[in-house]
């Protein structure tokens, strides 16, 4: 995998740190084998006194503690490196999805996203606190203890040198297919995690409908997936560990004859060199299938990783800023549309070449009927999306050669919907702001929006917490909360989405009065259907299918434009 191999290739000296643990390793379990032989064959063969063993009781306990410090240190520096990883990873994820346009962002289930950023991350830790940290034991223990054990008897190491490949040979077989499921799992979780998202989201509008239970069955097929796809690498995994026992089994038992034959019968060994081998051949193969089982581990973490790395490659409309920084001042600048095009999909709906200059303190309404490209057009002014074609300059300068923060440090963008956090209202209403602010300007931004009143009224004021997305609040109170965060930015440029659609008369005249307030340093775009907020700019754009049909004040389009004058007797219709 190219992403680990990556991660790992930034972490050299934690590697150096775990080939010198498993060299301590090994040098301690040597030195205990051989202590632990002087101490059997000494103390019932030879019969030597205690108080001539005693100094080698004493060197055996420190040999084990620093078996016991290597593991562990091991242990920590694979958990250290570990945690850097998936650090790195969810960075880079979270930077490449706030790069990403609004039309890519969308396309995927947010379940998804996070099955990603949470699951598939979370399943890398082992590559690196377990199979890793044993690839550095594995690759010095076995070598250096077949090295020893050569120079005491070779029939053994022959054995062991033999018997040693099938371990590997197992680990690869089954390795192959435990990243394959491993893939599987992670899509059926993926999928699993989607669906279970959008049923909560939309479970009232299930109901009312009456498909709750049709989702039900959905969930439930997604999730007896995800159980199956687990069960397959468990299966995967219990043979492995199976195969690898049965290897070790047979190899150990066949050196403990070999040793038994040449102790007893042939006598061609001393008790000392057989049972100091006898104490080293387990941690030989231990350390195999201790490889062989984080093995698995490992590449079921590639498996994980592959998800990441497919999700940080998809770079499909991601959005490259520049270096550029706009002037601090909060001047509007000029902002001028050239030719512009977007598409979401071949053969979809698309913005056709739409060209207009919009000068600084210019109030503009976007009109057109429901899908004309109202929205769209918004969303590529604001940068969100970027135009397939033509060019968007601010002051001259093409939007995007402009740092993403310093462009978006000048903009509030209103919309229909405003997602409110997690958090005190004070919180809120700040949020659009990196340096800390007062309470008094908070406060100050809450009266120019015409929500001071409602938040008095509550208990803890400024202080008290709104749920995820708002709860809590009625439509209108998350409308002027939204502003309230535009008079604490003062923003030079403010865009809105039909903000008071849906809103009740006495709200909507509020918000009205807040959005003349707001806009009177600004340069102001508002995606508009209300005849009083398109009659009270300077300029309409109408559009129609995509395409600009006509620009100009609502006087002169109601004479030159009779779709625009359509428009406007059936809405007065509707008010009759």
């Amino acid at each position: 995998m190219n992403l680990l191999k990556e991660s790992l290739s930034q972490q050299k000296k934690s590697i150096a740190l775990l080939l010198g643990f498993a060299f301590l390793l090994a040098t301690a379990m040597i030195s205990q084998g051989a202590i632990m032989a002087t101490i059997i064959d000494g103390v019932f063969l030879r019969e030597i006194a205690f108080a001539n063993i005693f100094p080698f009781l004493l060197l055996l306990l420190g040999v084990i503690l620093i078996r016991v410090y290597s593991i562990y240190a091991s242990g920590r520096t694979g958990i250290k490196m570990a945690a850097q990883t998936k650090q790195d990873f969810r960075e880079r994820l979270l930077q490449k999805m706030a790069g990403s346009s609004l039309h890519t962002s969308l396309e995927r289930q947010s379940g998804g996203k996070v099955s990603i950023l949470m699951d598939s991350v979370d399943n890398v830790d082992h590559y690196f606190s377990q199979y890793i940290p044993h690839l550095m034991r594995t690759t010095l223990i076995p070598v250096i203890i077949l090295i020893v054990v050569f120079t005491q008897h070779i029939n053994s190491a022959l054995i062991m040198m033999f018997t040693a490949p099938f371990i590997p040979l197992f680990m690869m077989l089954v390795g192959l297919q435990t990243k394959r499921k491993s893939e599987e799992q992670f899509t059926q979780l993926e999928a699993f995690s989607g669906t279970f998202l959008d049923s909560l989201q939309g479970l009232v509008t299930l109901k009312l409908f009456g498909r709750s239970k049709q989702q039900q069955n959905r969930i439930e097929e997604s999730s007896i997936g995800f159980k199956n796809a687990t069960m397959d690498i468990l299966k995967v995994a219990f043979t492995n560990s199976f195969m690898l026992e049965i290897v070790m089994m047979l190899s150990i038992g066949i050196i403990a004859l070999e040793i038994a034959l040449q102790l007893i019968i042939y006598e061609s060994l001393t008790f000392f060199t057989a049972f100091f081998i006898l104490l080293l051949v387990p941690d030989f193969y231990l350390s195999l299938r201790d490889l062989g089982t984080a093995f698995h581990n490992g590449r079921a973490s590639m498996g994980a990783a592959k998800k990441v790395e497919e999700e940080l490659a998809n770079t499909r409309n991601n959005i490259q800023w520049g270096d550029k920084q706009i002037p601090g001042e909060k001047i509007p600048p000029q902002i001028e549309l050239s030719h512009v095009s977007f598409q979401y999909q071949p053969e979809d709906f698309a913005l056709e070449k739409i060209s207009v200059k919009i000068s600084p303190y210019e109030h503009v309404a976007i009109v057109g009927k429901s899908g004309s490209g109202k929205t769209t057009l918004l969303n590529v002014l604001a940068g969100l999306m970027k135009p397939m074609q033509g060019t968007i300059t601010i002051d001259g300068h093409n939007l995007f050669e402009y740092q993403e923060q310093s462009w978006y440090k000048h903009i509030s963008y209103i919309t229909q919907h405003p997602y409110i956090f997690s958090g005190s209202i004070g919180e809120n209403i700040s949020i659009g702001l990196t340096d800390q602010v007062s309470s008094d300007e908070v406060m100050y931004a809450a009266r120019q929006a015409g929500i001071a009143e409602k938040i008095k009224s509550l208990h803890d004021g400024y202080e008290t917490i709104v749920g995820e997305g708002g709860r809590g609040l009625s439509g209108g109170e998350k409308q002027r909360l939204s502003l309230a965060r535009a008079f604490l930015k003062k923003p030079s440029i403010i865009l809105f989405d039909e903000p008071t659609v849906g809103l009740d008369l006495q709200t909507e005249d509020i918000l009205q009065a807040s959005i003349r307030e707001l806009g009177k340093n600004a340069t102001m775009i508002t995606v508009a259907h209300r005849l009083y907020t398109i009659q009270n700019v300077d300029r309409i754009l109408l559009l129609e299918n995509g395409k600009l049909m006509a620009t100009g004040s609502h006087e002169m389009l109601m004479t030159q434009s009779p779709l625009y004058a359509d428009m406007v007797d059936a809405q007065l219709r509707r008010l009759e």
